[in-house]
């Protein structure tokens, strides 16, 4: 029997962090000792706290059956409670969707609004569902490029007119993975009023938004702005936030025509998030945020010592203000992808190629900071004795 895939799914780009998890497993089999900072995968255990309530949620017979519908209403009141706290922002249950972690709905929202031919507007590099979940809905991706001259902004009065009257949907990610950038106030009124003028559904992803090393100068959130609700969502996650990436739980806030189209997509392909998961997810947004203070320190130690380093090799590097990523410029005279091999198979490092992540992404490197400073320090020493 000839197995043939779908025509969609012939049109995927390799999922770039599945070969960089290849590649490691590869090198380790051959007795590497790998020092990996390519996957955003937090190494901080998930506190205690949230663990203790996730075992005792388990224990519940009520939350063995299906978690049909948009979240369980103590989730949501959590979430309400801290997003009033976190950025002034109110919202109401019916605003709020739980999701299976943001990726799930990040690209489920696609399947929502975009019809084939529609056009989708994608940073680049950037996540790459974005982009996924556009062919998956046989939409047109237009790639809007993060440079450094714009502050890694998209320049939204670049885009062809006749691209803007096709696009339904636009995503924007800030903190942004990979670039590290922390958008200003200005470009999310800007952002806001291009929506309305085009009618044009905006889609924050603020995955990394309570990773941060400035008390004075918070990540902002795109529903702080007037006008936002009318226009889009925010998706969040637990992840980043709570070193939570293997339980997948996050929400998607906002306009709540755009939360219930995402939910009757979620219907249909899902049966809602475990409540245990809910339940722990209520502890970690209502308890002490201690943990994620301390998560912070950790992240500020290990950036401030391996930009110090990269600078001192002599690599171009910005000290980055949120995200748990440092986004370096590449030596002359090589590829990101040359590098990341040179790395990769000179020193036994692995890191992420910025034109993996979108061409614009072409002359840098991510590296991500889920080691611990030994091993960075590790790293740069390895580094170092590479003759570039």
């Amino acid at each position: 029997m000839e197995i043939r895939y779908n025509e969609k799914l012939k049109k995927l780009p390799p999922y770039l962090f599945i070969e960089i998890d290849r590649k490691k497993k590869e090198a380790i089999d051959r007795g590497a000792d790998i020092i990996s900072l390519g996957v955003g995968d937090p190494d901080i255990p998930t506190p205690e706290h949230i663990v203790k309530s996730m075992q005792e949620a388990v224990a519940k017979p009520f939350n063995h059956q299906y978690p049909f519908g948009t979240g369980l209403l103590s989730y949501k009141k959590a979430v309400i409670d801290w997003y009033k706290n976190r950025f002034n922002v109110d919202l109401n249950s019916d605003e709020i969707c739980a999701l299976i972690g943001s990726k799930e709905g990040i690209g489920h929202i696609h399947l929502g609004f975009i019809n084939p031919g529609d056009t989708v507007l994608i940073p680049e590099p950037g996540y790459p569902v974005y982009n996924t979940g556009t062919i998956f809905t046989d939409g047109i991706p237009y790639f809007m490029p993060l440079l450094e001259k714009n502050g890694f902004l998209p320049d939204l009065t670049s885009i062809p007119q006749d691209v803007v009257k096709k696009a339904k949907l636009i995503f924007i990610n800030y903190p942004n993975n990979p670039t590290a950038a922390v958008a200003p106030k200005e470009f999310y009124i800007r952002l806001i009023e291009f929506a309305k003028k085009n009618n044009i559904i905006v889609a924050a992803d603020a995955a990394y938004s309570e990773i941060y090393y400035d008390e004075n100068d918070k990540p902002l959130s795109f529903l702080e702005f007037s006008g936002a609700k009318e226009v889009g969502v925010e998706f969040h996650s637990l992840s980043k936030t709570y070193n939570m990436t293997g339980w997948r739980i996050g929400w998607v806030c906002g306009n709540k025509d755009i939360v219930a189209g995402i939910a009757k997509v979620k219907d249909n392909y899902d049966s809602g998030v475990f409540q245990a998961i809910q339940e722990a997810a209520i502890t970690a947004l209502s308890s002490s945020q201690k943990c994620v203070e301390d998560a912070r320190k950790i992240y500020k130690e290990r950036r401030d010592v391996l930009v110090e380093g990269l600078k001192k090799i002599g690599w171009e590097v910005s000290l980055p203000k949120a995200s748990f990523y440092v986004w370096a410029k590449i030596p002359k005279g090589y590829t990101s992808s040359q590098v990341v091999s040179k790395l990769l198979e000179d020193v036994s490092i692995v890191c992420t190629p910025g034109n993996g992540m979108g061409k614009s992404g072409e002359g840098y490197v991510r590296f991500a900071l889920t080691v611990g400073v030994s091993r960075i320090k590790e790293a740069l020493k390895r580094i170092s004795k590479i003759n570039w």
